[in-house]
């Protein structure tokens, strides 16, 4: 059996922890509550997007356009975003889980990180990573989401990729984030996402007049599309990652309450027992002397 000291030492040291999960916690719901505003309040442009993408895809021919066509050659690019930092349950690796299970391979795939738990867990596990933008996850801008679409549409132009994907995880509510995983570019009426947003309200859908050209509208479209597409995802994500750290560190308090508890009452059963050892000895002694 442990003795008191130890079990002093041990129920002070969870006590630290303790306070350093509450702190997190309360840090990461203030973090929460403005992410999440943001990510909500991007959802009805990004649906109108999707809508306006698709109906223009509906009177295009996919074949006619470099963003609606797969130029077969290079290697598929996914971007991922993941967190800077751990503690946050499984986040992080439900999202590098979407690459690892997805149709990517390893030598026909380069991976765009976005978080540096995503790079380093894909590194170890033998992926391309390039361009690296971690510091764009801790305050997520359109303008960073304009520049990584033009990095990587550069790439798809230039044939180097073959495909866009994008990788992240969509905020339900508090404790359910889902990890998605979709195609970018090309891209096509039959996609989910974009299938998806063309179903709802569909009675809005008004004919659709555009000029000069549906090749002149589309290379001004998509990239905003893209763009658009990935800041909020870049939302979400974020609001994903700070619920998913608040659920964690929540979890963690309460378990070390718990340990607080048992070990208080080990500690008081070691202090009874050594009371309760002394008095026998003294009893003992007073017995032999008498």
């Amino acid at each position: 059996m442990a003795s008191m000291r130890d079990i002093k030492r041990r129920r002070e040291s969870i006590q630290s922890t303790e306070q350093i999960t509450k702190a997190m916690m309360l840090v990461a719901t203030v973090k929460l509550q403005k992410a999440r505003q943001k990510a909500e309040a991007s959802r009805p442009y990004t649906n109108a997007l999707y809508r306006t993408v698709g109906e223009i895809l509906r009177r295009t021919d996919e074949t006619a356009h470099k963003y609606l066509k797969h130029p077969g050659e290079g290697k598929k690019a996914v971007i991922l975003i993941t967190g800077n930092r751990g503690l946050a349950g499984g986040y992080n690796m439900n999202a590098v889980r979407m690459v690892l299970d997805g149709p990517f391979d390893r030598e026909n795939t380069v991976i765009y990180t976005i978080g540096r738990k995503g790079q380093e867990m894909l590194r170890a596990r033998g992926y391309e990573c390039r361009d690296d933008w971690s510091e764009v996850v801790n305050a997520p801008l359109y303008k960073d989401a304009i520049s990584i679409t033009q990095t990587v549409l550069d790439r798809f132009e230039a044939s180097e990729i073959s495909e866009i994907w994008l990788v992240y995880t969509e905020f339900k509510n508090t404790v359910v984030h889902v990890p998605k995983c979709q195609r970018m570019i090309p891209v096509a009426p039959e996609d989910e996402h974009v299938a998806a947003a063309m179903e709802e309200e569909r009675e809005d859908v008004l004919p659709m007049n555009y000029e000069p050209n549906d090749e002149e509208v589309l290379n001004r479209l998509i990239p905003q599309y893209m763009a658009s597409v990935l800041y909020g995802a870049l939302l979400q994500a974020v609001a994903s990652e700070n619920g998913a750290r608040m659920t964690a560190m929540d979890n963690a308090t309460d378990n070390a309450e718990e340990m607080i508890e048992k070990l208080g009452l080990q500690y008081n059963r070691a202090r009874q027992g050594s009371i309760t050892q002394e008095l026998t000895e003294i009893i003992a002694g007073r017995n032999a002397v008498t």
